[in-house]
């Protein structure tokens, strides 16, 4: 297979063949990476992490057979409809022609199409790459449970094409409805207001998607789904029209659901058809326009006032960190995909929060989610920190380290508490007024905001760097060992934590324990990472470690 595809490669033009793997590299921002980048390894990491996530649901899918088969369908083209946008947004700008490549390309004798037809390209491999990936184990197991409802063994090979065909359905439905907002919203705006229009689309694509995947739920008999009550969600939900037409083209789906396979159906040819014509008018219409209109807007005239955060040092990183991650696409995007999480649990306790009950006692059911809630703030500021927003000017900040390192390191941590602890803080603080007593309330509060200093210190052992200035080394760090490692030890720990919480909130002598190793904790991490930070020199450029190979002649 690998030959042959090799072979049907190497027959395309030669323009597109060279286009098409600069593109596919380029999905990772190549002006954010080291010199010594391992851009493949980078990927197939990823691979590796749907792979793994592939299999949990086989596993999970084989355990309960035939019993749950409609939750287990709607979960997986949800889940399959989740990865292909979050892909979608991550390479939100990949598709369309940037600055860079008109200045590149322009001179040579490349025509528009061969662009168009090498970035659609290597986005589509992105996207099959990570659909094979993600049903890779659940790819058999589910037309298994959809072939058992045939008599004979051409069953489970129409379920099989039934599956493979429905995954490939939503995921180039959301890829291509993304693709249309983003290209009629090209055409129809001048390039300045789209840019500032588009980092605004590309978040609320992030929580859209996330949102809508952890609230969404599940819907699995017939009569549910005829019920009044649930024709609105039906209606307005791809995943379960997507859902309709695997059983369809299964000869499974009732024939009062037939209306949901058609809206699938339409929402397909409708999402291709609108980005092939947006994509084809971008390429027509606005490859002069990113040339010849600038990406930044003029600053406003008048009075500027900017708080301070403490000294002159601290007050420049926390400003720089915040314009960074306002301004900057790729940082966006990385830290949306965490506090997308982040607000996908805050939108599942608030629910939670409006129902009827208005007064509720404080039990684990709160106390995990703001827990995990901190967690993922700090994780998802802590990994984007080490994205420069430009190599380029890096001399700048080399030349002008007129501080000791600690107090850069100081300075580092004041943005970790501004921008990732205050904010989650303060979110959990509003959503437990309906808790009582009072006094248990602002217990858990105290010990929230010790953990999260606790996770901020963490955070930044062995961070001897500013903010947004170093190079970033893909393939460094095992991606795969690291995700499962840190959702598995954090749920686990969590987990075990909030039952213990929920007891020492009822017993003064036990909370009052808690609290001071928690405090002894905090101050601990703390005076480790500064007595670090005195003897810490800052590095600007990720490199991967030296390896000395001997020949062992002695």
């Amino acid at each position: 297979m690998r030959k042959f595809l090799e072979r049907l490669f190497e027959h395309l033009p030669l323009q597109f063949r060279i286009l098409c793997r600069q593109f596919l590299l380029r999905v990772v921002d190549l002006e954010a990476l080291s010199i010594e980048a391992d851009i493949p390894r980078f990927l197939g990491q990823f691979a590796g992490v749907l792979i793994m996530i592939s299999i949990v649901n086989f596993i999970s899918a084989s355990m309960f057979l035939l019993s749950m088969t409609w939750r287990i369908e709607q979960y997986l083209i949800a889940t399959m409809m989740l990865v292909a946008g979050l892909i979608v947004v991550v390479s939100w700008d990949a598709t369309f022609p940037d600055r860079r490549d008109v200045m590149v390309l322009s001179p040579l004798p490349v025509a528009p199409r061969t662009i168009l037809f090498a970035k659609v390209a290597a986005l589509c491999a992105v996207l099959s790459i990570a659909i094979l990936a993600l049903n890779v184990a659940t790819g058999v197991i589910c037309p298994l449970l959809l072939g058992s409802q045939h008599s004979s063994i051409l069953g489970f090979f129409q379920s099989f094409a039934a599956y493979w065909f429905t995954m490939v359905a939503a995921s180039a439905f959301l890829f291509c409805s993304v693709l249309t907002v983003q290209g009629f919203t090209a055409l129809l705006l001048p390039r300045r207001l789209f840019l500032g229009l588009s980092a605004i689309l590309q978040l609320a694509a992030f929580g859209l998607f996330l949102g809508v995947y952890f609230l969404q739920g599940t819907i699995t008999t017939p009569a549910a789904m005829a019920t009044p009550e649930n024709q609105r969600l039906l209606a307005c939900s791809p995943s379960f029209w997507f859902f309709a037409l695997l059983n369809q083209l299964n000869g499974s789906l009732p024939p009062a659901l037939a209306w949901l396979a058609q809206r699938a159906w339409t929402g397909l040819g409708l999402s291709v058809f609108g980005a092939a014509t947006s994509l084809i008018l971008c390429y027509l219409r606005t490859m002069k326009k990113t040339v010849e209109e600038p990406d930044l807007v003029p600053g406003a005239e008048g009075l500027h006032w900017t708080p301070r955060f403490g000294s002159s040092l601290q007050t420049a990183i926390v400003l720089f960190s915040f314009r960074s991650l306002t301004r900057s696409r790729q940082h966006r995007v990385v830290l949306a995909f965490y506090f997308s999480v982040v607000f996908a649990i805050a939108l599942a306790l608030l629910r939670y929060v409006l129902s009827p009950v208005t007064l509720r006692p404080l039990t684990p059911d709160f106390i995990i989610p703001t827990i995990l809630m901190m967690s993922f703030a700090v994780i998802g500021l802590r990994s984007v920190f080490p994205l420069p927003i430009s190599l380029t000017a890096n001399w700048v900040l080399r030349i002008a380290q007129l501080c000791p390192s600690q107090k850069y390191i100081a300075a580092t941590r004041r943005s970790q508490l501004l921008f990732a602890v205050l904010p989650v803080w303060l979110v959990s603080a509003c959503l437990s007024l309906s808790f009582r007593p009072w006094h248990q309330v602002a217990e858990h509060l105290a010990v929230l905001a010790l953990l999260g200093l606790v996770f901020a210190e963490l955070s930044l052992i062995g961070f001897y760097k500013v903010p947004f200035i170093c190079s970033y080394l893909p393939g460094k760090s095992n991606i795969q060992v690291a995700f499962w490692g840190l959702v598995v030890v954090l749920l686990v720990l969590t987990v075990a934590f909030a039952p213990f919480e929920q007891r020492a909130l009822s017993d003064p002598f036990l909370y009052v324990g808690l609290f001071i190793v928690l405090s002894a904790a905090a101050c601990g991490l703390w005076a480790f990472n500064r007595h670090r930070a005195k003897s810490a020199v800052l590095y600007f450029e990720e490199l991967p470690e030296e390896i000395i190979t001997t020949l062992k002649l002695n």
